[in-house]
């Protein structure tokens, strides 16, 4: 949306109007939910509403999502928090509330599906959306069906998104970040590759900080810069990506919006306060992601046929192992007996910062946990799970644990969840 001069809305007197000359005729949009952690808790408790606020949490883990009031004074995502602290000293910090943020993202979701079922979900706040053919259903142009949504979120479920409408999937993700928050930009395909001339290249996707360096090379820094090289040595410099980034550089991209999206996994980690070093007090830990794990493939209906754990050390090397070819699980016990030696054969002195255990290979629950006559545990173990499940549903989370949570280091020393890392 932007104002044109003196104009104003004649029926509401809002100097926003949403004016370009192919705004009609665009149908590719990605919607983005404005600071959405952080908007939500603005929502929930008004005292904070004119509060620079940060979700995340412990000086030694990340920032998941800053208020704009916060990024004023520098405060981005995936800072460290002590980073974050320095600049915005200010600031209110809440450890982040994912089922709640995954409850208001459904919410949203539907009304998106409201409109079309074309709704690629990109993660648990934002989406691309085809609203092609959507006029005779609406009544109305998709820009003006997205106008009428955006106010539709703000009124009623209290946050605000941001979205860019274009001629595909590349350009409305660039539009909606134009003018957050609260904003509606548009960009036409035949005014693609003027716009993004003058861009940093880095703001195409994939071109992450090796490519850049890649380019740099080739005297290549912004966006216009890239049709000026020989495409030889273009091609020579990211082999297959060459014809990508040229396809990119014009606001060419022919990825269709596709509905679903498979998971690839779901994960669970924890950033320590202080780092570990001795297997005996990470196995605890590892057991309790394991067991969070366990939920969230339970409540999406999925299981694991590989299991991946996740170290971080303190100079933030990661280290992965994974083990394959499993029979697809969605027990805490099963993931744990797959972790644990994994995690043992790690442990060599090295102090970590932070441990992570995630389930791949996923299929439809329906596979999951099936016993056979060289393997009688399995239902015994998944009937266990179920009771230990139930009990959790009435009465809390710790309600029940096992025995091994309470060896070694309880508390886990200062162990935290980080934002969410839920599915990729």
């Amino acid at each position: 949306m932007q104002a044109e001069g003196a104009l104003r809305c004649r029926g509401c007197g809002s100097p926003r109007l949403l004016i370009h000359p192919a705004r009609d005729g665009l149908s590719i949009a990605h919607v983005d939910c404005d600071a959405f952690y952080a908007a939500i808790e603005k929502r929930d408790d008004p005292s904070l509403r004119d509060k620079p606020l940060i979700i995340g949490g412990g000086r030694r883990g990340v920032v998941s999502t800053a208020c704009y009031l916060a990024r004023i004074s520098g405060v981005r995502s995936a800072m460290p928090m002590f980073e974050a602290l320095k600049r915005c000293p200010e600031a209110t910090v809440l450890r982040p509330d994912m089922e709640k943020y995954a409850r208001v993202g459904r919410e949203v979701r539907a009304m998106m599906l409201a409109l079309t079922p074309l709704v690629e979900p990109v993660s648990i706040d934002e989406a691309f959306l085809d609203l092609s053919g959507t006029e005779r259903l609406h009544g109305m142009s998709p820009a003006l069906t997205l106008a009428r949504f955006a106010a539709r979120v703000e009124a009623e479920i209290g946050i605000t998104v941001s979205v860019g409408l274009s001629a595909n999937k590349f350009l409305a993700k660039i539009a909606s970040d134009l003018d957050k928050p609260r904003g509606f930009s548009i960009i036409a395909g035949e005014e693609a590759a003027a716009f993004l001339a003058d861009k940093p290249v880095g703001i195409l996707p994939g071109i992450g900080e090796s490519a850049r360096n890649r380019l740099a090379t080739l005297n290549i820094h912004r966006v216009g810069d890239v049709k000026r090289v020989d495409p030889v040595r273009l091609q020579a410099a990211l082999g297959r990506d060459a014809l990508r980034l040229l396809a990119l550089s014009e606001g060419r991209d022919a990825r269709p919006v596709r509905p679903s999206r498979e998971a690839k996994s779901v994960s669970a980690e924890t950033t320590f306060s202080t780092d570990l070093a001795r297997f005996e007090d990470l196995r605890p830990i590892l057991w309790r992601l394991c067991e969070k794990v366990s939920g969230r493939l339970k409540r999406a209906e999925l299981a694991a046929g590989s299991v991946t754990l996740k170290l971080k050390d303190a100079h933030f090397r990661l280290r992965t192992r994974t083990r394959g070819g499993l029979k697809p699980t969605q027990l805490a016990d099963r993931l744990f007996q797959e972790g644990e030696p994994m995690l043992r054969a790690a442990c060599d002195g090295t102090p970590f910062r932070l441990i992570g255990i995630g389930g791949g290979d996923l299929c439809g629950a329906i596979h999951a946990d099936r016993g056979d006559l060289a393997d009688q545990t399995v239902e015994r173990v998944a009937r266990r799970e179920a009771a230990l499940d139930r009990v959790r549903a009435k009465f809390g989370n710790a309600a029940i644990q096992r025995g091994l949570v309470f060896t070694g280091d309880s508390t886990g020393s200062g162990a935290r969840p980080e934002p969410e890392r839920r599915r990729s």
